[in-house]
């Protein structure tokens, strides 16, 4: 019988090595098949040309909790997803898995690509350990789920990447699993079928358990209620704190490459951020400012006389790379046709931006006489980078400050 809150998986110490050389690592393997053989125990040592995927791991997820594992490509997720759905086991430690298990870990896993998609339905299904009674009671949600009932009696291997998500995702949140694993498939799709995935696992969370890797922070943040952020194969928030999961995975993307053009007909010989009047300085390459102040962009370019009228923009860019505000001197019905030695003053009166880290770019384009954009003067991708702070994390990049009033109709 179901129980809210009960434990559905437990690990405790699990670390996983792996091999850097095919040939040292099949020797090893060898070794250690006669070593278990044997009876002797295996060494915790690295041996050479081992490393750690994933290090002395260890969390509790019960019933109706979603844990999203976050962290650079090579981290350690899929590696950890992987000993969870049990395809490989850990060098160490134990994990515990309670109930059926459901998992969408790599694109057409688990498919019999001479199979149709209903035949393989029914195989996931009974892998799941459902009956086939279970299974066609299933049957007509899970098409309808997959959007592929023009398809469903074609060869999987003729479907796209997208289709054999959408079957894949279909199958194992359809069968209701008490455990259910997803790599990153989910980005492979249109956004409609990812919404009405996030859709179904906010309704799944209620009597399962979820873990849900992810490179997308606000899918993370929308359905995970805990969060961990591996690196190097270990835990690097142990509190498993969703919010302070994502701050901490975006600091590690500090944007460093740059995209340029133009330059020839006007050029940036500097760029500032005053608050008031005060220079603000960025000695660790982020200037911290604070939400809803004012703040003055200073740009100091040199303008050839040969330039037409032009317009300023500056761009506030994520760090899921999304532009997320603009701040354009065309809004503000302000075009400039100053040559020479030319210092631009732009005042923002709030900042509105939510907290975390944003690249400002800027774009300086020619205006045609009917304000369309001619050519490019000058373009800078990252010209600054941004720290705001002063407001509680929010999940949205924007957040409005007004006037709020309550007026109490009853007499």
């Amino acid at each position: 019988m179901e129980k809210k809150g009960e434990i559905l998986v437990k690990v405790e110490g699990v670390s996983k090595k792996f091999c850097k050389d095919l040939k040292t690592g099949l020797w090893y393997g060898l070794k250690d098949l006669f070593g278990n053989v044997l009876g002797s125990s295996a060494s915790s040592d690295l041996r050479p040309r081992e490393f750690w995927a994933v290090r002395d791991i260890s969390f509790e997820l019960r019933r109706g909790e979603c844990l999203g594992l976050i962290g650079h490509n090579g981290a350690g997720k899929s590696t950890l997803l992987k000993m969870l759905n049990g395809l490989i086991m850990p060098d160490e430690g134990t994990i515990t898995m309670h109930g059926r298990i459901g998992a969408l870990i790599e694109l057409g896993a688990g498919f019999n690509p001479i199979l149709t998609g209903r035949e393989n339905i029914y195989n996931n299904g009974a892998v799941l350990g459902f009956s086939r009674k279970e299974i066609d009671n299933k049957l007509d949600q899970i098409i309808e789920f997959a959007e592929l009932k023009e398809f469903i009696d074609m060869p999987v291997q003729h479907y796209s990447s997208g289709m054999k998500v959408r079957l894949g995702f279909a199958i194992a949140a359809q069968m209701e699993p008490d455990v259910l694993l997803i790599d990153e498939v989910l980005a492979v799709g249109d956004v409609g079928f990812r919404m009405k995935c996030l859709t179904r696992l906010g309704e799944l969370l209620t009597n399962c358990a979820v873990v849900f890797v992810s490179h997308t922070m606000p899918q993370i943040a929308r359905i995970s209620n805990l969060a961990y952020l591996l690196e190097k194969g270990t835990i690097h928030n142990l509190s498993g704190d969703v919010g302070t999961a994502i701050q901490s995975y975006y600091n590690q993307f500090k944007q460093r490459d740059r995209v340029q053009h133009g330059g020839e007909l006007i050029s940036v010989k500097s760029f500032e951020i005053l608050d008031i009047d005060r220079q603000i300085e960025s000695p660790d390459g982020y200037y911290p400012l604070t939400f809803n102040q004012s703040y003055t962009f200073r740009l100091t370019l040199k303008v050839s006389p040969n330039v037409n009228a032009y317009w300023i923009n500056y761009s506030f860019i994520d760090k899921d790379t999304k532009q997320v505000a603009n701040f354009f001197s065309l809004f503000s019905e302000m075009l400039f046709e100053e040559k020479g030695t030319v210092v631009v003053n732009s005042s923002i009166e709030s900042l509105n931006l939510g907290q975390g880290h944003y690249n400002i770019g800027v774009a300086i384009n020619e205006s045609k006489e009917d304000k369309t954009r001619g050519a490019i003067y000058f373009y800078d991708s990252c010209i600054a980078n941004i720290r705001i702070t002063g407001i509680s994390e929010g999940l949205a990049p924007v957040q409005f400050v007004g006037q709020w009033t309550a007026i109490s109709m009853d007499k």
